[in-house]
């Protein structure tokens, strides 16, 4: 396995037998097989942000929907959320092998205790819905808080459903049932879509917070927590047939829960930085996006603008990074419970070399057609095309972050697989502080149009300062990361890409003097440059010879041979 040396002599060279090459291509077959149900989910997720912004627009009325409907997914990460991965599906797995009884009684004291505790904490927030919707808002217009608030006391009983739904997919999986999990959000996808349809065609184009009728209010958010309960029954559906039938239980004496909770307190401290993160970015780009109309700026430039471009920033992170770090993640921490540590150094310098291979070249081509491509997507009902061109500056900003987003998201995995949780938590703080700083930074000194654009430069940026500092941890605990290797291939990617981007600058260049700003554009320059730069990209990387392309190609071969 790969080591940090000196010259990278412990490099074999890429035939096709090496044992990098077998590495690679394993981990790449396994993880295109886990990335069908993520694309199809993120595909209908991103239809459904398409169908909202032509419904509702990225000025107040969209910002008033996306501010209130995030806050049932806030609560539910500080308080469910994060305790279902890091501790609730470990506990159910520890007890189904030791109890007698297969885990049964823990099941359903765990299940008891989650519907009790979801309903009490569901009922309290709807009746908090109007300071916790401003506590977002920040010193927003007197009516699009009106219109938010409204919204909140239906999309809050959310909370319910997506708190029961995290703890059924963790049941399902520890009965080895992964379909239902993945494929339940898409139908959750598909119920709102047909509610941002029917709005828009109720309402039709034009509709603000002023002229929004209460009706039409409750359709999006009935109908929205409607999508969450259909997910919720599915899974529930799923779960009933993999044997699971419910008794309550109150008797929580001996059942390893409490313990099990005191161990979550570093992941909770992670959550709630990752949550304040987020309070700082909505009260900072909604104030800024209310105080951009007051102003006379007609744009999009608040919350609804910065998660529609975080939308499409995630998703090859999502596809490409988090299949392979779903790969990784059991086999490092079996390495670690070994105490193994060149092969999880190995494994983390090996999944880093494969994503970046793609999310390199694709970074920098989605920072180049941000514009265009956000134009081609959001244009349309009541989002102008200046509207999404703010959208797209914001995702041509983001793009730019994608490789040390990536970067940091793995090495909080091997964190993780260490079983270190605290390390975590307070790379989290150090995020905060960063994003933070650069936030008001932006409020202060930009004005209210662009104060989105410096929003997300900061996020990234605090990516950037994280990954140095968990970085240097880990190569001192790890004896190195290999890092000699890692960045030389960071370094031959980003010079592979020079080519490519030169000349998909000029495609774009060409198609804009050409035919103007328009659908041609839009759609034709991306193309156009994706495929003259993909191939240049490819040539390129075999000149400089970066080794996992080798490996890549070796797997198409071997596919299209059979």
């Amino acid at each position: 396995m790969a080591t940090d040396t000196a010259n990278g002599s412990d490099d074999t060279s890429a035939t096709g037998g090496s044992p990098e090459s077998t590495s690679s291509g394993g981990m790449m077959r396994s993880s295109a097989v886990m990335a069908v149900g993520t694309l199809v989910s993120r595909v209908t997720g991103f239809v459904k942000a398409i169908v909202l912004a032509a419904a509702l627009g990225t000025q107040l009325l969209g910002d008033a929907y996306n501010t209130a409907n995030t806050i049932p997914f806030i609560i539910n990460d500080l308080l469910i959320g994060g305790l279902i991965a890091s501790v609730l599906v470990p506990l159910l797995v520890k007890r189904r092998k030791r109890d007698a009884d297969g885990g049964v009684r823990t099941e359903d004291r765990l299940f008891t205790a989650a519907v009790l505790v979801l309903l009490v904490i569901t009922g309290l927030a709807i009746a908090a819905a109007g300071p916790l919707t401003r506590l977002y808002l920040g010193d927003a217009d007197p009516r699009q808080a009106e219109v938010a608030v409204y919204l909140a006391r239906f999309l809050l009983a959310q909370i319910f459903f997506v708190g029961l739904s995290g703890l059924v997919s963790g049941m399902l999986n520890t009965r080895n049932r992964f379909g239902s999990p993945v494929w339940a959000p898409v139908l959750n996808n598909l119920v709102v879509i047909a509610v941002g349809g029917l709005f828009l065609w109720a309402a039709g184009a034009g509709r603000t917070v002023e002229t929004v009728t209460d009706g039409e209010l409750v359709l999006l958010g009935a109908g929205t927590t409607a999508g969450m309960a259909v997910q919720t029954v599915v899974l529930l559906g799923s779960l009933w047939r993999s044997g699971f039938r419910w008794r309550p239980r109150l008797d929580l004496r001996g059942s390893g829960l409490g313990e099990a909770m005191r161990s979550a307190g570093w992941m909770f401290l992670y959550t709630c930085m990752t949550q304040l993160g987020f309070l700082i970015t909505a009260n900072v780009v909604n104030r800024a996006g209310a105080e951009s109309i007051r102003q006379g700026f007609d744009v999009g430039a608040g919350l609804t603008a910065y998660n529609y471009a975080y939308l499409l920033f995630q998703l090859p992170y999502a596809i490409i990074a988090v299949s392979l770090i779903t790969v990784l993640l059991p086999q490092m921490s079996g390495h670690a419970a070994d105490e193994r540590w060149d092969e999880v150094r190995g494994g983390f310098s090996r999944t880093l070399r494969v994503s970046a291979l793609v999310l390199v070249p694709l970074g920098l081509a989605l920072a180049l057609y941000a514009v265009p491509v956000s134009t081609l997507v959001f244009a349309r009902g009541n989002t102008s095309a200046s509207d999404a061109a703010s959208i797209g500056v914001v995702l041509g900003v983001m793009a730019l972050g994608l490789v040390p987003f990536t970067v940091f998201q793995l090495m909080l995995r091997v964190f993780y697989a260490m079983g270190d949780t605290r390390t975590p938590a307070f790379l989290g703080v150090a995020n905060v502080v960063v994003h933070g700083a650069l936030a008001v930074t932006a409020f202060l000194v930009l004005p209210p149009n662009r104060v989105v654009i410096g929003v997300a430069a900061g996020f990234m940026l605090s990516f950037l300062s994280g990954l140095v500092i968990a970085g240097l941890i880990l190569s001192r605990r790890l004896g190195g990361l290999d890092g000699r290797r890692s960045l030389g291939t960071l370094l031959r990617l980003h010079l592979a890409a020079v080519p490519s981007i030169a000349a998909g600058a000029g495609i774009l260049w060409f198609f804009t003097d050409r035919f103007g700003s328009g659908l041609v554009t839009n759609l034709g320059a991306p193309v156009v440059g994706c495929l003259v730069g993909g191939l240049l990209f490819v040539a390129a990387a075999r000149l400089l010879r970066v080794r996992e392309l080798s490996s890549a190609v070796d797997l198409v071969r071997s596919r299209l041979r059979r």
